[in-house]
């Protein structure tokens, strides 16, 4: 908190509140954050909401709608900084200040620069009381991609995996339908649903041919953008990825136009990145995709680009099912990682999470601060 103000008890109380509000929107805001606020007066809470759909009223809005005269005099927790500017809506500052909140409690300041500290300082020039940083972790655990992609410019990468006990990923043919149990490829589904991109390399689309969106009961309708890493342009036109509803884009090296047009025929988008080594230049891919507003992408694909983006230090996070089955010494495993040949050479990583997901176990993990060549 700023200005040496003191959370009680209360405080967190209110803005835990605000932080599931936030992530009712988790599936919908793209590529807007999830942002909740809890209006509070006299210690109740009068008005509460959350941004749903980019372009819609914002979680301040919401609020202050439902709590109506109530508002005025009454304390404001918001998981991100009120907005003072014009975008898809008007300003959620001039909201707050017209309907007479007098405190305003928010998780962290907006990282977009249009924003940045400027929306809090313009309620406190009004008289507002303003705190910032109550439970700022939390909040910036929910918008992972947003405060990446204002910060550093690349998206949020999440790398999504399964295994088995033994560490392997498919059979030596290639097969590898199920590892995972059907809780686990349920929950899968789920991190494709709040990611704003489906990311694949050609030798999974050639070796499974992967639909590659999301098929979740009762979703909001809305399908990532598909990503398909083909230095070479080999995607077949027959690939169910290209035969479904939603955007399609291919990165590749192949730079004469004329050998995009079956692709783009098929519905497809074509785009030509650099080559780096054997492959593409994944930090200029993963630039593109934030230029076009993308703040998640979820990875699911094989050892060779899996393990490309982990020695890039592009991966932020991964996911591994690791399933109570063996397969063998000549099954295929997890990355493809060249060049490690010495303990010294290993990469760590810190383990953040791990929880039983029906007959499997899902672990989530970072790659260890240093670790890899993060540039």
């Amino acid at each position: 908190m700023t200005d040496d103000a003191i959370a009680d008890a209360d405080d967190y109380r209110f803005m835990a509140h605000a932080l599931r509000l936030a992530c009712r929107g988790l599936y919908t805001t793209d590529p807007n954050p999830r942002v909740g606020c809890v209006l509070v007066k006299r210690g109740a809470v009068v008005g509460e909401g959350w941004h749903v759909w980019a372009g819609s009223a914002h979680a301040e809005i919401h609020a202050l709608t439902m709590a109506g005269e109530q508002a005025r005099g009454a304390t404001a927790y918001v998981t991100l900084e009120p907005c003072c500017h014009y975008g898809r809506t008007p300003p959620c500052t001039d909201a707050l200040l017209a309907a007479g909140v007098t405190r305003v409690v928010a998780a962290m300041e907006d990282p977009y620069n249009r924003v940045a500290g400027a929306g809090l300082e313009q309620l406190r020039r009004a008289g507002v009381v303003v705190e910032c940083g109550l439970m700022a972790t939390e909040a910036r655990a929910l918008n992972p991609g947003f405060v990446k992609r204002l910060t550093r410019g690349y998206p949020y990468v999440r790398g999504k995996l399964a295994m088995s006990l033994d560490g392997r990923t498919a059979m030596a043919s290639g097969a590898s339908q199920w590892i995972t149990g059907a809780a686990a490829r349920l929950d899968g589904q789920r991190l494709r649903a709040r990611s704003s991109a489906v990311m694949t390399g050609i030798g999974t689309v050639l070796a499974d041919d992967p639909s590659l969106n999301v098929r979740l009961t009762g979703q909001s309708g809305r399908q990532p953008l598909r990503v398909i890493v083909d230095p070479e342009l080999r995607t077949p036109l027959q690939a169910r990825s290209l035969r479904l509803d939603g955007q399609v884009l291919v990165f590749t090296a192949v730079t004469e136009p004329g050998a995009w047009a079956p692709l783009q025929a098929a519905g497809a988008e074509v785009m030509a990145v650099p080559r780096r080594g054997e492959g593409l230049d994944l930090k200029a891919a993963l630039a593109e995709l934030a230029r076009r507003e993308i703040n998640e992408v979820h990875l699911e694909c094989g050892a060779t680009l899996a393990g490309a983006m982990l020695q890039a230090g592009l991966l932020d996070e991964l996911v591994v099912y690791l399933a109570p089955l063996l397969m063998g010494d000549g099954a295929r495993g997890l990355f493809h990682l060249p060049g490690l040949t010495q303990m010294s050479q290993s990469i760590p990583l810190v383990i953040i999470d791990i929880r039983a997901v029906g007959r499997d176990w899902r672990i989530t993990a970072q790659p260890a601060p240093g670790s890899v060549n993060l540039e």
